[in-house]
């Protein structure tokens, strides 16, 4: 298993290759691709990537697998196809939706209400009031 660790301005980000030897290229791509995901949530504690060469019928497949630490539960996710960065693309975009309908879960469960109907529940309320002042 190869390892690498990115420059030290962005230790949240980890590419491991596993039954593969990740050039500088992949690196490079695999970092720039990565960077997305971070400035997508800038609370997420590290990015975890692994690349893994297997054969499956004979014919080599990459899986790239995904690990995103964030507070909260970490987001997982995989994908295994015959091309090594493609595999990685897509990656990325399964780890970006699931970043974002997390924030929009998050999003909603916070808003779940309208404040519409609170201010129109005081503004009854306030008009019952005065009704009964001007009448009693």
């Amino acid at each position: 298993m190869n390892s690498l660790h990115s420059s030290p301005s962005s230790d949240k980000f980890i590419l491991r290759g596993i039954r593969v030897w990740p050039t500088e290229a992949m690196k490079t791509i695999i970092h720039t691709k990565a960077a997305r995901l971070l400035r997508l949530d800038p609370s997420i504690i590290r990015v975890r990537i692994d690349v893994e060469r297997d054969l499956h019928g004979g014919l080599p497949m990459f899986a790239a697998k995904g690990h995103i630490e964030i507070l909260g539960p970490d987001l997982f996710a995989s994908v295994t196809t015959p091309d090594a960065y493609k595999s990685v693309d897509l990656l990325i975009e399964k780890l970006a939706r699931k970043l974002r309908r997390r924030h929009t879960a998050l999003r909603r469960h916070r808003h779940r209400d309208d404040i519409r109907t609170h201010a129109d529940a005081r503004s009854s309320t306030r008009h019952a009031l005065a009704e009964t002042l001007v009448m009693g």
